[in-house]
């Protein structure tokens, strides 16, 4: 059984926990929306279901996606995403790759729930767990969050999400990996590059850039609005591989001054 998957949770219980709580929602505004999932959490408990709220999260998505809830909605969610769609899709890709979970195990998950939101709100900050948490769930419905294949395969030592004007060299190791840098303010990917010694490099582009587009964005627009990503790999990570993962990210994130898919 993989780890996170419900095991022996009454459907019949379940679904009278939901009944009782969804207020008219949908089970999958229940698991996104914080003070909803509490509500049905406790219902749960009430109902004798002991599981962890992780797996009784689980077997609650799991029922509505075999079409076996059998519960009439009545309410919609119409929230407009577009202004933190970006920022959602940068913390779930950065939870996918530095601790390997899914979409699924984060929004089931009320702590790794409390981490993605957090995550999000530092490159879009104002919105609300539920805003990030729906947005989220609506790239993957559109299919937005296709794998990384061989981001998986190759998976980092340490990942880490920080605004450029927080970003201090000493604390880059000078090892092997994958950068990005991000534009909050555009939502849009400005430049991915890979570096045998992250520190150095990163560090290149701050001083200048030896990416002329990159390096005129960040004289122009100045250093405010741009997140930087970076992935640290194992030191035996070979330059095939570096590339490799770079590849996947350019095509993944369709960044501004890459062209064509190459540096």
């Amino acid at each position: 059984m993989e780890p996170g998957r419900p095991s022996g949770v009454n459907r019949d219980l379940l679904r009278k926990a939901f009944e009782s709580s969804h207020q008219g929602y949908s089970a999958d505004r229940v698991i996104t929306d914080p003070e909803l999932n509490a509500a049905f959490l406790a219902e749960c408990q009430r109902l004798g279901l002991d599981a962890p709220p992780r797996e009784l999260n689980r077997a609650l998505m799991n029922l509505r996606k075999s079409s076996g809830l059998g519960v009439k909605t009545t309410r919609k969610t119409l929230l407009d995403v577009d202004e933190y769609r970006f920022a959602a899709e940068i913390a779930i890709r950065m939870l996918e790759r530095r601790d390997g979970v899914t979409l699924d195990d984060v929004l089931c998950d009320p702590m790794l729930a409390v981490g993605f939101d957090e995550l999000a709100q530092n490159i879009a900050p104002g919105f609300t767990p539920l805003e990030y948490r729906w947005a989220a769930l609506g790239l993957r419905k559109q299919r937005k969050l296709e794998p990384e294949i061989v981001s998986k395969l190759l998976r980092p030592q340490n990942a880490t999400l920080v605004r450029l004007t927080e970003l201090s060299l000493q604390n880059v190791p000078a090892a092997p990996g994958v950068y990005v840098f991000l534009d909050a303010h555009s939502k849009q990917a400005l430049y991915v590059g890979e570096a045998s010694n992250l520190r150095q490099r990163l560090g290149k582009h701050i001083n200048h850039s030896d990416n002329k587009m990159l390096a005129q964005h960040l004289w122009r627009q100045g250093p405010k609005d741009v997140v930087t990503e970076y992935y640290v790999l194992p030191g035996g990570t070979s330059k095939r591989e570096l590339r490799a993962i770079e590849l996947e990210q350019i095509r993944s994130r369709n960044p501004r001054f890459n062209v064509a898919g190459l540096q």
